[in-house]
């Protein structure tokens, strides 16, 4: 009995540990929204005609990304740059630490940016129950907001 018990909290701590600490490979999700795998029920994808138009060039409008990105709660930038155009980062959850992926890809259209977007979950089985759509839609509304300013 106290074997078994002792078993199931060492599953259950190691799992939790795998969650935390397992390595990224940035290839796997730093990659263009149009090609990047359809994340199904565990993100939400935004390119082509579903993409937001923001006024400004692509500095400009990654500017306002990376200063939404920096005040957003453990979010971190995983990769690419404004000068590539395109860039990553990684967001965790509060208790247990699952992380979703989220990367933008900016592109000029005359006057204004379109900005590709894709964000998805590493671990969640099954649906992300709405989270990265609402967190999509919330920081283009906040890019929205700093780009007026």
């Amino acid at each position: 009995m106290q074997t078994t018990l002792i078993l199931i909290v060492l599953v259950v701590f190691g799992g939790l540990g795998w969650i935390r600490f397992a390595p990224t490979d940035i290839d796997d999700w730093h990659v263009d929204p149009a090609i990047a795998n359809d994340p199904g029920p565990r993100g939400y994808r935004l390119m082509g005609r579903e993409a937001p138009r923001l006024d400004g060039d692509p500095d400009l409008v990654l500017e306002a990304l990376m200063e939404v990105a920096r005040g957003e709660p453990r979010v971190r930038r995983l990769d690419g740059s404004i000068d590539e155009g395109m860039i990553t980062f990684v967001a965790r959850t509060k208790w247990i630490g699952f992380r979703d992926y989220m990367t933008f890809k900016a592109v000029a259209e005359g006057h204004q940016t379109k900005l590709s977007a894709i964000s998805r979950a590493r671990y969640n089985v099954g649906s992300d129950w709405g989270m990265n759509q609402e967190r999509l839609e919330h920081w283009f509304r906040k890019i929205e907001q700093v780009l007026a300013e």
